[in-house]
């Protein structure tokens, strides 16, 4: 389960303002992971759950894909699903894809997925599927449009609860739900909003309520895997794929920054493990875990290797089963070379030291939702005049990134920057192409199609 622009601050077992009752029995039942790490947005996220690759060896650095843009995850990288399908799993995909959808090739059901159903692009109306000018929603390969009186929320749990009691119980079964909540637009039922009256902010108070239908969702799954028999041998995944993007009212406070960001707020992801196959249960894990890691790691749940040698992702397994040690000592938050770098320029971790090189992002502040105007949020002027500059931050001591190591641990930045620096070399430059008129989906009966690249 991937929710999307979740908030570190948006969840009930972090913040009991929130009404997440499923996600935090399923959290406090599993392992809830302290130290899980994203991409500072949703495309490269996505790929690296999938590959297990970091976004800068793909391509997709820069950051996302959008809706006109001839490109997609490159189809030479074998995904999570297809490698699930040769050891026999079933594998359906509900909701978000916003890994490309240009070519046939770059969509769900040919990279593994035996059934898709929701959207290729990376946001669009809860109600009537549109976005930038064109519908956008597949019932596999099918154009369609949902009842647009339903909520999205509501549309994808019947669909979930379809896909699990029909599923054959004889095969084991892999369940990607990239959820549309809570990326902008923000829309919720009106009984979702009433929930949280006492918050004056308009927009704060419809995102608690998705989050709140996001939660539903999460409760309507595991309510179908109860009812038929397959709750117990279930293992859930869960993570958000950035950062609260504080714009549109996500709190990840008090970490800093947010999504556009390689600031902890952007890129320390709501994650948590839970179910079937832990060994120890019930406690916070505060082992290093990365996006990447989640294919390698999911696969060895299945039982499986990745035929790749080349894979930035460790098998994790091992450790969140049995709360051993973290594999992982350092991890890339981002490299970008491409200028501007939206969604910052270079960041690394090492232990408990992180640097940052260059512009790191928009969201330099540590936002309370409810406490700052919008106008707060614009930090550019003041984040560019950073630009070239580099931060260093002792994360165990300093977690919330407010004191600047880099003058007075001169020696430490220097051996992050020169790590980073062997990260650089294997870069890729970013594939980021600029509109394709072809694209237009009036060319497609009104939707947003694959067929032009």
């Amino acid at each position: 389960m991937v929710a999307d622009d979740y908030g570190w601050n948006d969840v009930g077992f972090r913040n009991p303002s929130m009404i997440t009752p499923n996600i935090d029995k399923l959290a406090y039942e599993g392992v809830i992971l302290n130290q899980s790490y994203v991409q500072p947005v949703c495309t490269p996220s996505r790929n690296a759950f999938m590959t297990g690759v970091y976004p800068f060896k793909a391509g997709l650095q820069h950051i996302v894909i959008l809706p006109p843009q001839a490109t997609c995850s490159p189809t030479n990288r074998t995904f999570l699903p297809q490698y699930l399908k040769k050891l026999g799993y079933a594998t359906h995909m509900i909701g978000k894809w916003h890994l490309g959808f240009c070519n046939w090739n770059c969509t769900p059901t040919y990279r593994g997925f035996d059934s898709f159903y929701g959207f290729y692009n990376g946001q669009e109306d809860y109600y009537n599927r549109s976005v930038v000018g064109g519908l956008d929603f597949r019932d596999n390969k099918e154009a369609v449009v949902p009842d647009v009186t339903k909520y999205s929320t509501y549309i994808y749990a019947e669909r979930a609860n379809q896909v699990i009691s029909n599923h054959d119980k004889d095969k084991p079964l892999f369940l990607y739900l990239p959820f549309q909540s809570v990326h902008a637009p923000i829309e919720v039922p009106v009984s979702y909003e009433n929930m949280y009256s006492s918050i004056q902010n308009e927009g704060r108070r419809k995102y608690c309520g998705m989050v709140t239908a996001m939660d539903d969702l999460v409760g309507n799954v595991t309510a179908a895997l109860k009812e038929n028999g397959m709750y117990d041998d279930t293992l859930f995944v869960f993570t958000a794929d950035n950062g609260g993007w504080p714009t549109y009212h996500g709190n990840n406070y008090p970490l800093r920054g947010g999504k556009t960001t390689v600031y902890e707020g952007g890129t320390r992801a709501t994650a948590f493990i839970s179910g079937a196959g832990l060994e120890k249960k019930g406690y916070t894990y505060d082992g290093m875990m990365h996006a990447v890691d989640w294919m390698p790691t999911i696969l060895s749940v299945a039982g499986g290797k990745p035929d790749d040698t080349d894979l930035d992702g460790i098998d994790q397994w091992e450790s969140l089963k049995t709360g051993a040690a973290s594999k992982r000592t350092e991890f890339i938050y981002n490299l970008d070379d491409m200028n501007p770098p939206i969604c910052g320029h270079a960041a690394i971790r090492v232990g408990d030291y992180k640097l940052i090189e260059g512009y790191p992002g928009q969201y330099s502040g540590w936002y309370k939702p409810e406490t700052v105007s919008d106008e707060s949020y614009d930090n550019t002027e003041k984040q560019h005049a950073s630009y070239g500059r580099r931060q260093l931050f002792n994360l165990k001591d300093d977690p919330n990134e407010h004191k600047d190591l880099s003058l007075s641990h001169k020696d430490i930045a220097d051996q992050l920057s020169k790590r980073m620096a062997e990260y650089h070399a294997q870069m890729i430059p970013a594939n980021y192409p600029g509109i394709t008129i072809a694209s237009n989906p009036q060319n497609y009966n009104g939707f947003w199609s694959p067929g032009w690249c």
